[in-house]
C-alpha cells in the first residue's frame, strides 16, 4: 500500500516583490469596475450642477412683495456641496469597508503583505478621482449658477477677486470629506458604523454646538470639520470663523489623522 505525500504548499507570497505601481493599478481597477462607484460620482456631480441652477433660479424669481434678502452669489450656486460632501464621504468609507464585507480584503493583503501600500494606493486613487469629479462639478455649478444670476446682474466671474480661491477650496473640501470617510472606514472596517460616525462628525456635532452661543464650546465648534472647511467657502471671513487657509488646513488635518490611525490599525489587526 503506497502512502501519498501531502500536496505541496503554495509558494509564500512574502518573497514576491510587489511593485507599488501594480498596487495602484489594482486599486484603480477595483474603483472603476464597481458600478455603484461610477453612478455615485456621476449622480453627485449632476445634483451639484442641478442645485447650482435651481437655487439661483428660485433666488431670482421671488414673488413680488417677498422679504428682500442679501444674495450670496457663490453660496447659492455652490449649495450642492452640502449634498456632495456626504456622498463622497460615504463613498470614501465604502472604498475600504466593501472589501471587508465581502472578505476580499484577505486576498488583497495576501498579495501585498506589507499592507500599508494598499491603503496608500486607495487614498491616491480615490483622491485623484474625487478631485477630478469635484473640480468639474464645482466649476459647472458655478458657471450655471452665475448665468442664472446674471438676469438680475448679481453674477460673479472667474476673474472676480477671491472666486478662484473659493472654487479651489470647494474642491479640496469635497476631497478631504471623502478622505475622512475613508479614514473612518479603515478604523471601523464596517460600512454602517462608518457612515454613522461620518454623519455624527459632519452634522450632529455642529447641531449640538449650535445650542451654545459663547464660551469655550463655541470656540471648539469652529474647529469641527464642516465648520472649519466651510470657512474657506466664502469670499468674506465671518466674525467668529477661522480664516480660509486655517479652515481648509484643519479639515485636511482631520483627514490625515484618521487615515494615519487607520493605517496603524491596518498593520496591527488581523484581516
Amino acid at each position: 500500500m503506497s502512502v501519498q505525500s501531502p500536496p505541496a504548499a503554495p509558494p509564500a507570497l512574502s518573497g514576491v516583490r510587489v511593485r507599488f505601481s501594480g498596487v495602484l493599478a489594482s486599486e484603480w481597477v477595483k474603483l472603476r469596475s464597481v458600478r455603484s462607484t461610477v453612478w455615485t460620482l456621476l449622480t453627485t456631480a449632476l445634483i451639484m450642477v442641478l442645485l447650482g441652477f435651481l437655487i439661483p433660479l428660485a433666488t431670482t424669481h421671488r414673488p413680488a412683495g417677498a422679504r428682500h434678502e442679501v444674495v450670496d452669489p457663490l453660496g447659492v450656486s455652490l449649495a450642492g456641496i452640502f449634498f456632495a460632501q456626504i456622498a463622497l464621504g460615504v463613498l470614501g468609507a465604502l472604498v475600504v469597508t466593501a472589501e471587508y464585507s465581502t472578505g476580499s480584503i484577505r486576498s488583497t493583503l495576501a498579495a501585498v503583505p506589507r499592507r500599508l501600500p494598499v491603503l496608500v494606493a486607495k487614498v491616491i486613487v480615490f483622491a485623484v478621482v474625487a478631485a477630478v469629479v469635484s473640480a468639474v462639478a464645482v466649476l459647472a455649478a458655478f458657471l450655471v449658477g452665475q448665468a442664472v444670476l446674471s438676469s438680475k446682474s448679481l453674477e460673479l466671474h472667474l476673474s472676480t477677486p477671491g472666486v478662484p480661491r473659493v472654487l479651489v477650496s470647494a474642491v479640496a473640501y469635497l476631497v478631504f470629506m471623502g478622505l475622512i470617510g475613508m479614514g473612518l472606514g479603515a478604523i471601523l472596517r464596517s460600512t454602517a458604523p462608518s457612515i454613522v460616525a461620518l454623519v455624527a462628525l459632519v452634522f450632529v456635532l455642529p447641531l449640538i454646538g449650535a445650542f451654545f452661543s459663547s464660551g469655550w464650546e463655541y470656540t471648539i465648534q469652529r474647529y469641527l470639520p464642516s465648520q472649519a472647511g466651510q470657512a474657506a467657502l466664502s469670499l468674506t471671513r465671518g466674525a467668529n470663523s477661522l480664516s480660509a487657509g486655517a479652515g481648509i488646513t484643519v479639515l485636511g488635518l482631520y483627514a490625515l489623522v484618521l487615515l494615519v490611525v487607520g493605517a496603524v490599525l491596518l498593520r496591527r489587526r488581523d484581516a
